[in-house]
């Protein structure tokens, strides 16, 4: 198949481009290169260096099937400082894309949502049919473009399946995260390591076992996985919506505790406040993905730092 991927020089966009060249796809990869990195587009990839408003409908036009769709601006305190960015680089830019692939009649679509859209849950895991409350304006764009997505299917026939997952982390064959900044947990404690100097704790009074938050952890690898699955199970006319998750969660102590032991080094800690609007926990159930798709998450939080400590090493 002949497959667009939006933001696919950004860090899960890159896993999964390279895991649909793996697989036979015929790729092509658009971003702006805003937050993505060139030399994360995958061999194999044909590379259109551009944004979604000028440069999608061009791309599309060159036989195009289906799109998997990962551009986006991702900092909750960014779209809380700066909410116009975020509805205009994220629900306006996708609505460009919609109607560039409306009008060459391509309606498969794969969309990299969030969890962010259900805001501070009353219950953990979380299933698809709980309230969706976003609390930032990253958290609403993205809600609003589920709603976009739902609609298209109903008016014009498009097949949109959306993922939406918490944290993800790892890395494969040389695609691992280079954020900047980088608000990430593990990559952090990673980085505190190499830095030799102590990782901030936000909070250690939370009703927890440990007291520091809980959150949903997935290996990239286990995402891109879940992309794939997701692009063969679009269907003309109906929103799929999947949450992606590990059920489980982990502290943030637990969290530092595994890069100590994969690093060797005993990273300091300092623990200081809580941040405003972090809840206890947040962790995603996979029971609907799982039924309808075979999916779930592989491999565990040892393997994503493991794995994102050598993506680290190997950078220098």
């Amino acid at each position: 198949m002949r497959v667009l991927v939006t933001g696919g020089a950004g860090y899960i966009g890159s896993v999964v481009a390279a895991q649909l060249v793996a697989t036979g796809h015929e790729v092509t990869v658009l971003d702006d290169l805003s937050t993505g990195h060139a030399d994360a587009v995958p061999h194999g990839a044909h590379f259109v260096k551009g944004g979604l408003r000028t440069h999608a409908a061009e791309v599309l036009a060159d036989g195009v099937e289906a799109v998997l769709h990962f551009a986006a601006k991702s900092l909750v305190g960014e779209s809380v400082a700066d909410p116009a960015k975020y509805w205009s680089g994220n629900l306006g830019a996708t609505l460009s894309l919609l109607e560039a692939m409306r009008g060459l009649h391509v309606h498969t679509i794969v969309f990299s949502s969030t969890a962010a859209v259900y805001g501070e849950p009353e219950r953990t895991p979380i299933d698809e049919q709980d309230p969706t409350r976003p609390t930032s304006p990253y958290g609403a764009s993205k809600l609003a473009i589920d709603t976009s997505l739902t609609e298209f299917a109903r008016l014009y026939g498009f097949a949109p399946v959306s993922l939406r997952y918490f944290n993800v982390a790892g890395a494969q064959d040389g695609y691992g995260e280079r954020h900047d900044p980088e608000t990430h947990l593990i990559p952090n404690v990673l980085a505190a390591a190499r830095q030799d100097r102590p990782v901030n704790v936000f909070g250690t009074d939370y009703p927890t076992p440990d007291g520091t938050c809980v959150r949903d952890y997935i290996h990239v690898s286990d995402l891109a996985d879940a992309h794939l699955r997701a692009l063969e199970a679009c269907e003309k006319g109906r929103h799929k919506i999947y949450n992606l998750g590990s059920q489980a969660g982990f502290s943030v102590r637990e969290v530092i505790e595994v890069c100590r032991e994969v690093t060797g080094i005993d990273i300091a800690v300092n623990e200081t406040d809580r941040r405003p609007g972090d809840p206890a926990v947040l962790v995603a159930s996979s029971e609907r993905i799982k039924a309808d798709l075979g999916w779930q998450a592989k491999l565990d939080l040892r393997a994503m730092a493991s794995d994102a400590w050598k993506f680290t090493q190997a950078r220098g």
